[in-house]
């Protein structure tokens, strides 16, 4: 083995660098990899220093990359080894007078890559002249700074990471950044925006969070337009809200700004897969800037006030109801100590009637209980059948057109700063970041429709 670990080991922690340094599988060995779900064969990839500690990944022959998890790790053979210079060329960032200065925070996950054609590696990026060096149009619009503050996939996000990253953005503000930009993965990044827009109130720049659906080694990847608008946007835009950028139409035209309290990742794998729901987006972003959709934003001030709230109880679940539900599983929430329940109830906001008794011992124990709908476009109504309202009776509120996810992260928050269920009622209730609105839009609800003739020709002639 080589004696230089920290090149031979790439990126990889215990456990994982503990089991390649069993087999001596180093960094771009040739290994088979036999495994508690089968054999894989491929190429082992360096990794970011940001990535998880207990995945091994391997560039497989079909051009994909798989991790494997190092707990089903039997044996790895090695067959050979190249050693690949995967090292993006770091060019210094042009720093200008006059030009904006933003600030990205990394939270975990690749912000920008660059793909090694010969070994297919996928070679991070984060740095400024690291980013420069994959995305140069990042300095015609700003002054770039990063920092790294987790390295985490964004189903391990939680709590902890929220609140910090709360406080950071309250300190860059403090430092004088013009616009804040925040790498998140894509899976929950609609539920960091909604906590945000709660934890960090009336910024006077603009917080945009950005990720990519597809990774760089991908013809079709958003990653590099998707940093380009976010930072665009942070740098230049008007709009001082919580907000996330991501794809917009298929054909790379724009980018869409999403409100941070009304967007929800709505397909697995699509490019254009956030969405602006039962509203409609801030606005859009393109090589030309940025262009609002509406006027009701709050706008980039001078002043460096900002409200930074950043607490949070966890003793809160988000219930899916379905039919045939036991109370059982209400009253285990109330036998473990939870305080908070948002229920995710059918059309107007229902659940049945088994359910009654636990949901009034719920409320008997001081559990705040919000109602919320499975449809997610529309409000809750509670008043027009009878089910509604003896749901009511039993201390269930109404949580009018908050989303499910959005009501969850507002009521941990709520909670955070209060267990007294009628001032939590109130903090719920009354409408911080649009997280609530008046009515829905005409446009708010457009879901098109695939096989209508009329919505076929739209798309054939519009959405390219």
């Amino acid at each position: 083995m080589s004696g230089n670990a920290g090149e031979d080991y790439k990126g990889y922690r215990d456990p994982a660098l503990s089991v390649l340094r069993r087999f001596e599988a180093l960094v771009w060995s040739d290994v088979t990899v036999r495994t508690d779900r089968g054999e894989f064969r491929g190429l082992i990839l360096p990794r970011n220093e940001m990535a998880d500690p207990e995945h091994v990944v391997l560039k497989m022959s079909t051009g994909y990359n798989i991790g494997l998890h190092v707990g089903g790790v039997q044996e790895i053979t090695v067959h050979g080894r190249k050693v690949a210079n995967y090292k993006i060329p770091e060019k210094a960032f042009p720093y200008a007078e006059g030009k904006p200065r933003v600030k990205l925070l990394g939270t975990g996950g690749t912000i920008a890559s660059r793909l090694d054609y010969r070994t297919g590696a996928v070679i991070p990026a984060f740095s400024p002249g690291e980013l420069y060096g994959s995305v140069p149009e990042l300095a015609d619009v700003c002054n770039l700074e990063t920092e790294k503050l987790y390295g985490v996939f964004s189903e391990n996000m939680g709590p902890e990471q929220w609140i910090g990253l709360a406080e950071a953005i309250g300190r860059e503000i403090a430092a004088g950044v013009d616009g804040i930009v925040v790498g998140h993965g894509t899976d929950t990044m609609h539920h960091t925006a909604a906590i945000l827009s709660f934890m960090v109130q009336d910024p006077p720049v603009p917080i945009v969070m950005v990720g990519s659906q597809r990774s760089s080694d991908r013809p079709s990847s958003d990653a590099a337009i998707n940093l380009m608008n976010a930072t665009r946007t942070a740098a230049t835009s008007d709009l001082a809200e919580v907000m996330v950028c991501m794809f917009g139409p298929t054909s790379d035209q724009y980018g869409l700004l999403h409100q941070g309290t009304r967007v929800r990742k709505m397909h697995s794998s699509y490019r254009s897969t956030f969405r602006t729901l039962s509203d409609v987006p801030l606005g859009k972003v393109d090589q030309g800037g940025v262009t609002p959709f509406r006027n009701d934003y709050r706008r980039r001030r001078a002043d460096r006030d900002v409200a930074i709230k950043a607490v949070f109880d966890d003793r809160v679940s988000l219930v899916y109801y379905y039919p045939g539900m036991k109370p059982d599983v209400i009253d285990s929430l109330v036998d473990h100590g939870y305080k908070g329940i948002v229920i995710a109830g059918t059309g107007l906001g229902h659940v049945n009637r088994p359910l009654y008794p636990a949901l009034e011992r719920a409320h008997k124990a001081g559990v705040s209980m919000f109602m919320t709908v499975q449809t997610l476009w529309g409000f809750v109504q509670m008043y027009v059948y009878e089910t509604g309202r003896e749901i009511m009776e039993l201390g269930v509120v109404p949580a009018a057109n908050m989303l499910p996810e959005v009501a969850y992260m507002k009521l941990g928050w709520a909670l955070g700063q209060t267990q007294d269920p009628a001032e939590v009622a109130r903090i719920m209730l009354t409408p911080i970041a649009r997280d609530i609105t008046e009515r829905e839009p005409y446009n708010g609800y457009l879901v098109y429709q695939g096989g209508i003739p009329e919505v076929d020709q739209f798309l054939s002639e519009h959405w390219k």
